[in-house]
């Protein structure tokens, strides 16, 4: 499984499958649809016979029962296809550091790029492994052609041993999950599956069922503009609100200054000229009341700093990204309690998390298909430093074929 797994994966990351949110077409770059052109043709290679893209760069698979027991739940696994507009996604080339010995990895293309020890102890549980690295002028694409590659090489060993039995298998790849619209399109009731797993974890042995809460928020600025040479006592500069508003929010609440199951406000876009500016933003939380809370301290932040520009306005746009799925999941325990199984029989010590974003499965969840997350073995996700174990990438795949042979034995 190793080298299948490792051989996709490289073959997918090469392919440049960036989104883009300020795109309002789906999917928001059409070379996704590159690479999922590629999977219906590897899909079809190794005979699932329905494997098709739609309009929207989804694709769609199933791995018909091979059970002769009609009570089994039909499982669909799910994984995206694009990377993150954070750091170029052209030109990957992937490197590989084989039998890892320990120690920092220099990545070759930007020697000032260097994977430390000291910033991924996870490191220290890799010696011996084969790491997957991108050169250190490009992301790698772990995020999430791991999980691509890992659907794709179970698919191909469940085809290839039929003695293995299971239940109807759904295979779903999407497109845009980076920029919040992964799910948008996604035809539900054409899935046909009653539950699903997302294959977008980090550490080996985890599997996720509670994710942030979030939101995204837009403020428009509108300042009184004037010649400069006669502003005084009358410009009202918008860029200079805008940048009040950046300066009072707490340090305490950003992403770099919090961890566990505390969120966050992070401003993730500033632009404007004088007589306007626009100032984007993403709240992070667990809890709802967490997340209300930290909009109605934006709300005030910017309510105090408007006091000193009585002739200027503003508008508050909010727009709801995804919410918690542990909300759904937790009144469906055994689809965690058979991938803690799964886990285990692949022969890994199984970790329950708690993710620090969202993935599909969040928005899946509430739209009626409870999703877990389980891990694709990915780290440093969104940055040049990410790096995949091929040994861990096999784990997942028979993570995946161990929960397939759960559901059937147990149904």
């Amino acid at each position: 499984m190793a080298a299948s797994v490792t051989d996709r994966f490289l073959r997918y990351v090469v392919i440049d499958t960036q989104s883009d949110a300020a795109s309002p077409t789906q999917p928001s770059t059409e070379k996704q649809k590159k690479l999922g052109r590629l999977l219906v043709e590897e899909l079809l290679e190794i005979g699932v016979s329905d494997a098709h893209l739609d309009e929207h760069g989804y694709v769609y698979a199933t791995i018909p029962a091979n059970t002769p027991k009609n009570n089994v739940p039909v499982i669909c696994f799910c994984a995206h296809m694009d990377t993150a507009p954070d750091f170029s996604g052209t030109n990957v080339k992937p490197q590989i550091v084989r039998n890892y010995r320990g120690g920092d990895i220099r990545l070759p293309g930007d020697p000032s790029q260097v994977i430390r020890v000291a910033d991924n102890p996870v490191l220290n549980d890799l010696i011996g492994h084969d790491i997957v690295t991108s050169d250190g002028t490009t992301l790698l694409g772990a995020d999430d052609k791991a999980g691509v590659a890992e659907i794709m090489a179970a698919a191909e060993f469940l085809i290839k041993n039929p003695d293995i039995k299971h239940g109807t298998i759904r295979i779903l790849f999407t497109t845009d999950e980076e920029i919040g619209r992964g799910v948008d399109k996604v035809d539900l009731k054409k899935l046909g599956a009653d539950f699903g797993y997302t294959m977008d974890g980090e550490t080996a042995g985890t599997i996720e069922d509670e994710t942030f809460s979030a939101d995204a928020l837009e403020i428009a600025i509108k300042g009184v503009a004037i010649h400069p040479g006669f502003a005084y006592g009358k410009m009202e500069n918008a860029i200079r609100i805008a940048g009040a508003i950046i300066d009072r929010l707490p340090k305490d609440m950003a992403p770099e200054t919090t961890k566990d199951r505390v969120g966050f406000i992070h401003p993730t876009g500033v632009s404007g000229v004088m007589e306007k500016a626009n100032l984007s933003l993403i709240i992070r939380d667990f809890t709802e009341d967490g997340l209300k809370h930290k909009e109605a301290l934006l709300e005030n932040i910017t309510k105090e700093v408007m006091k000193d520009y009585p002739g200027s306005s503003y508008t508050f746009t909010l727009k709801e990204q995804y919410r918690n799925m542990k909300v759904v999941l937790d009144r469906h325990p055994e689809i965690v309690e058979y991938a803690i199984e799964a886990i285990r029989r692949a022969g890994i010590e199984p970790e329950r998390g708690s993710i620090r974003g969202g993935t599909d499965g969040s928005r899946l969840s509430f739209m009626g298909l409870p999703c877990p997350n389980i891990f694709a073995g990915g780290h440093a996700f969104h940055s040049p430093l990410e790096f995949v174990s091929s040994q861990d990438m096999e784990k997942a795949v028979k993570t995946i074929v161990e929960l397939a042979k759960l559901w059937e034995e147990r149904a």
